[in-house]
């Protein structure tokens, strides 16, 4: 399948894009183009790998961020609508969810842009932001509807039958899918080597770090955390926190603040062991740390998961704990063990480099989607 025409539909965290455009601001004022290439630069969340990926296998693909206010506007603008009503304030700029209304103007933006590109795959990577009630209003002008999501529950009653295809790196929704009627296949999370490139080389000079959010579903992974620093280990943490911070919390003696994007993949590339806490979910291990630490060349110990071997050589390319215990106990061994470690560090690299793409990504979503046809 060649030359299909893809719509990646996404959502950005509010505090992410607010401290995004508060570094621009006349950033909000230039072209729909130039403000998602902004965006894009910064390789925050998935940025463009997906749609990047998709283009060097021989496609179309764009990217809208449904709750970006200004690039949204700038494309309407573009596109001959007019936003006389519209407000400019940052809650109405930057919605946590998008509620796609008719007569609310993120509704007629993103109708006009479907309408507009008529794309032969929509794939919506905002399952749990977007109502699937106003994309099946769209319908006619899409080829094939594919939802992608990964653990966060979704709605029960929501209608999930407007989706021909639902896609996860998460078994668990996988099989939640196909509960709901939906064809549904796994495909993974990956890593895109161009961090590389404009990462560059850096000394390990920190030893042990965390990159993560700190939510009410996260609560096992602070309990973790606040162990190690209980018993002395070197730990840095950077991340998003709530509203009160840490303040409560032991960790507030080692966080050092949010890290979004490029300044993450520099704390990785600084770090010669990186943990990883998947939080308080079904024993599976998915998500992007797994591959952003090893594909970064840091040594990744992460949390114990069944599924974990299906990815990569536990022991030799990654290193996995059961409780804190064994995580403090991994890590005193592999500080003191530079050898060995730079060896795992070396092999996970290699692993997610040469199996983990999102180029490998998108050709198995090519294969799955064409199955469906």
């Amino acid at each position: 399948m060649s030359g299909m025409r893809f719509l990646i539909l996404n959502t950005d965290y509010p505090q992410f894009l607010q401290e995004h455009y508060a570094k621009s601001p006349e950033l909000a004022n230039e072209s729909f183009a130039r403000q998602m290439a902004a965006r894009m630069e910064t390789m925050f969340g998935v940025a463009d790998f997906y749609s990047q990926a998709l283009r060097n296998l021989g496609h179309f693909a764009i990217d809208i961020h449904a709750n970006n206010g200004p690039a949204q506007q700038a494309w309407g603008r573009e596109h001959g609508i007019t936003f006389a009503a519209c407000g400019s304030s940052l809650r109405e700029l930057f919605p946590w969810t998008c509620r796609m209304e008719r007569g609310k103007w993120q509704y007629e933006v993103l109708a006009a842009q479907i309408r507009h590109y008529r794309p032969d795959v929509l794939l919506n990577q905002a399952m749990d932001m977007i109502d699937p009630a106003a994309l099946r209003e769209f319908k006619p002008f899409i080829g094939r509807l594919v939802g992608q999501h990964a653990s966060p529950p979704l709605k029960e009653e929501a209608d999930w039958g407007a989706y021909d295809l639902g896609v996860s790196s998460f078994m668990p929704r996988v099989e939640w899918f196909r509960q709901k009627g939906l064809r549904a296949e796994l495909n993974r999370l990956g890593f895109d080597r161009r961090v590389l490139q404009r990462v560059g080389e850096h000394e390990r000079d920190i030893p042990v770090s965390f990159v993560g959010t700190f939510l009410d579903m996260h609560t096992s992974r602070t309990a973790v955390l606040e162990r190690l620093v209980e018993v002395g280990v070197p730990l840095k943490i950077w991340g998003m926190v709530p509203a009160g911070g840490l303040k409560d919390s032991r960790l507030s003696e080692c966080y050092m603040g949010p890290a979004w994007g490029l300044q993450m993949y520099e704390v990785l590339a600084r770090s010669k062991i990186v943990l990883n806490h998947h939080g308080n979910v079904p024993p599976y291990a998915n998500n992007l740390r797994l591959f952003e630490s090893t594909g970064s060349g840091a040594m990744l110990l992460t949390d114990d998961k069944p599924n974990l071997a299906e990815m990569f050589r536990v022991g030799s390319e990654v290193l996995a704990y059961r409780d804190a215990q064994e995580c403090v106990d991994q890590i005193t061994y592999y500080l003191t063990h530079e050898t060995e470690r730079a060896a795992i560090a070396k092999a996970g690299q290699e692993r997610t480099l040469t199996d983990h793409s999102f180029e490998h990504r998108m050709r198995e979503l090519i294969e799955i989607i064409g199955r469906g046809l």
